[in-house]
């Protein structure tokens, strides 16, 4: 099948090969080192989590866990939609940067586009300020997809968009029982439980009455 974008798909990956040597080693080092950001925002997340209050505990631990669903529903996508690898299917275009996948490893939607895009939207639900982090980061881990040649620009934008919904919905509908999940836990005299969950925020200490005399 011709897609509408295997023009673009060379055009990008003709200048990904005038680039400069040093951002071409780049490249294929970030596109798949960039997702570790992401993990390491997330225990972050959890572990400023384990001092804010209940619900916000639990939506620092959805948000891996969402991410981890909107995978599992991108692989289920691609092995019913079945598009080969633009780095085998299309005629004229310059080696990918990255090994070409084996046949079988199909290429719509972008499993890195979708857990980058899960990823930026359920961070951002941690810890709003992120969002000037991880959507930059999030587009630019799926662009770096198609500079390296394994991926057709549509494959990306779709990850994107599947990542985010899916993970948005999963926290949605998750995180009333997440919660009270959560707080059960806290609970709990387990030392195991309480160091994963934290003690919850601090109190705040009630400022003194004044006791005038009569």
């Amino acid at each position: 099948m011709d897609f509408v974008d295997s023009g673009l798909y060379r055009d990008i990956t003709d200048h990904a090969h005038d680039a400069p040597a040093w951002l071409r080693h780049t490249a294929e080092i970030g596109t798949e080192a960039g997702l570790l950001v992401f993990v390491a925002l997330f225990a972050l997340g959890w572990w400023r989590a384990r001092r804010s209050d209940t619900r916000a505990f639990a939506i620092a631990v959805l948000a891996p866990l969402a991410t981890a669903v909107a995978y599992v529903c991108s692989e289920v996508l691609k092995s019913v939609v079945t598009e080969e690898r633009p780095c085998r299917a299309v005629a004229g275009a310059a080696p990918s940067l990255a090994e070409c996948p084996p046949y079988g490893d199909w290429s719509f939607p972008s499993n890195h586009a979708t857990i980058a895009g899960a990823s930026a939207a359920t961070l951002v639900l941690v810890r709003r300020p992120l969002l000037r982090l991880t959507v930059p980061l999030a587009l630019l881990a799926a662009f770096s997809r198609v500079f390296v040649g394994v991926h057709y620009p549509h494959d990306v934008a779709a990850g994107l968009l599947l990542g985010a919904a899916v993970a948005l919905t999963v926290v949605a509908l998750a995180t009333g029982p997440a919660t009270r999940l959560a707080a059960t836990v806290r609970g709990s005299t387990a030392p195991v439980a309480r160091w994963i969950t934290g003690p919850g925020p601090r109190a705040t200490a009630l400022p003194h009455a004044s006791h005038r005399r009569p």
